[in-house]
């Protein structure tokens, strides 16, 4: 009882951390009258955001004031006759082709259409959701029964030097564990909420904030990674419940999920009209899950030979949709204009082969797909038995260098990490390390037979109840947490920043 309570007060204290911040944070509200050079976004065009330079601003002043010279001079020509090209600054075309981009530039679809598109993601989670866990619920309960009725130890694989039965339940320490996932993740749903509801009550230059600084606020994607993690501790335990090799993929399938949410908000930050619909998302996460779920009964080299194929045309793909902003198509057609290209490159010179038109993009995609194509090579030498982790240690690595790539450009941009954040990003990195040392040493596995198994079996650690995959949990749900509020607060030193000064990386 000492250590099931003991676990409540532990979670229970970040709770109150989230309520003193709250109480910190409530005095913090909007300048009632803002800088006075921000105040220049109040008197911009309808188009605002469309031009994302003074340079061209100034540019569409001397147009506007030579076409108003030439209709005086020239009675006889109509300035109708004259195309003054106005849709070369509002035409994404053009915008998303451009050099260098702001975030004003990708932000024209206003707050309204964001927040319903982002909001899908929560109702498509839900219904996902609930699909997926009533069944694998039933599957593994059947399973305890089986276990009950007839006895057999060798059905699931437990660390019976340290599986502490309640009821039903032959290993219930397992399963309680979970709770930090189900705890945290409401937690940050609240979080999010608080912010959501102090975004939409009434303050001075309400609606200039809203339309013209900072980020764009939309919360749907930040609900559905917290939800996510709640109904993950729920998997997580009906995993653990009835641990084996095809039972894993319950508890693996919602961190593939998080993973995709997280990589997908930190994409939507700054390209919020560009971001992927949900059932897009959703679409190749089912793919995803089919692949695990085949993954259980074909090992074959020619399976992770497909596997590999297809992880790298998602890659090239994926890269091609990331550099050209979404501005390409994948059609017969797409070699005639790659010849173009590289045509008209060796014309003008050999060295425009090797200088990209987008730097920063090259580089991200470069670093991206090299480790990639590692991993697939890893899958394909190697040939790892556990292949559901294999797939996880794809999407946790491909999260892990897109958002060092975002802190590094956001520093280099000169923007600044708030206290807040800074926080956030050490206790996320401290409390995962720790967590994969505890998930490393691990006191059972399906990999081996379950005699095999029991000879790994170790002592309880904690309070006599909790081992070192109870210490997993605990941590692995505490990092993803503090990760999660990283990227809650990671933008909030850009609340009163024109977006057309904000730049797109």
């Amino acid at each position: 009882m000492a250590a099931v309570m003991g676990v409540l007060g532990i979670f229970a204290l970040f709770y109150v951390g989230a309520f003193v911040a709250f109480c910190f944070r409530r005095g913090n509200t909007a300048p009632d009258v803002l800088e006075p050079i921000l105040l220049e976004a109040q008197n911009r065009p309808s188009d605002y955001g469309s031009i994302s330079t003074p340079l061209i601003g100034r540019a569409a002043t001397i147009r506007n004031s030579e076409s108003e010279n030439l209709s005086r001079s020239s009675s006889s020509q109509d300035i109708t006759d004259i195309d003054l090209m106005p849709d070369a600054y509002s035409d994404k075309n053009v915008v998303r082709t451009k050099t260098f981009l702001f975030l004003a530039d990708l932000s024209h679809k206003g707050s309204r259409f964001h927040g319903q598109k982002s909001q899908r993601y929560m109702w498509n989670l839900l219904i996902v959701s609930i699909f997926y866990a009533l069944p694998v619920l039933q599957l593994v309960i059947i399973y305890q029964k089986i276990i009950n009725d007839t006895g057999d130890q060798d059905l699931c694989y437990f660390n019976f030097l340290c599986s502490h039965p309640l009821g039903d339940l032959t290993d219930f320490n397992h399963v309680y564990s979970n709770i930090g996932y189900v705890l945290l993740g409401f937690l940050f749903i609240i979080n999010t909420a608080r912010r959501d509801v102090r975004r939409r009550q009434p303050q001075a230059n309400h609606d200039l904030l809203e339309n013209f600084y900072g980020i764009p606020q939309h919360y749907g994607l930040f609900y559905a990674m917290g939800t996510a993690l709640m109904v993950e501790g729920v998997l997580s335990a009906c995993y653990h419940i009835c641990p084996t090799h095809a039972n894993y993929q319950f508890d693996t399938t919602f961190m593939y999920i998080i993973s995709m949410l997280c990589m997908l908000k930190i994409y939507q930050t700054r390209h919020p009209d560009i971001n992927a619909e949900a059932h897009a998302a959703f679409s190749v996460l089912a793919f995803v899950v089919v692949l695990g779920v085949v993954s259980v009964f074909e090992k074959t080299l020619a399976f992770r030979i497909i596997f590999s194929v297809i992880h790298l045309l998602v890659c090239v793909v994926l890269s091609a949709q990331v550099y050209y902003m979404g501005r390409w198509k994948f059609n017969f057609g797409i070699f005639k204009r790659i010849y173009m290209v590289l045509w008209i490159d060796f014309q003008t010179g050999l060295s425009n082969w090797f200088r990209p038109i987008y730097a920063d993009r090259m580089f991200l995609l470069l670093i991206g797909n090299l480790a990639n194509v590692g991993l697939s090579i890893y899958g394909l030498t190697e040939r790892p038995k556990d292949f559901a982790s294999y797939m996880l240690t794809i999407f946790i690595t491909n999260l892990m260098l897109y958002t060092s790539f975002y802190i590094i450009m956001k520093l280099r941009h000169g923007e600044k990490i708030l206290c807040q954040a800074v926080f956030y990003i050490c206790f996320a990195s401290v409390s995962g390390g720790a967590a994969m040392y505890f998930f490393i040493n691990k006191a059972w596995t399906w990999r081996k037979r379950a005699a095999e198994s029991r000879v790994l079996n170790q002592e309880c650690t904690i309070l006599n109840f909790y081992d070192s995959h109870d210490i997993w949990h605990f941590l692995s749900a505490a990092s993803m947490f503090f990760f999660f509020m990283t990227l809650l607060t990671l933008d909030d030193d850009l609340t009163y920043i024109p977006r057309d000064r904000i730049p797109v990386f």
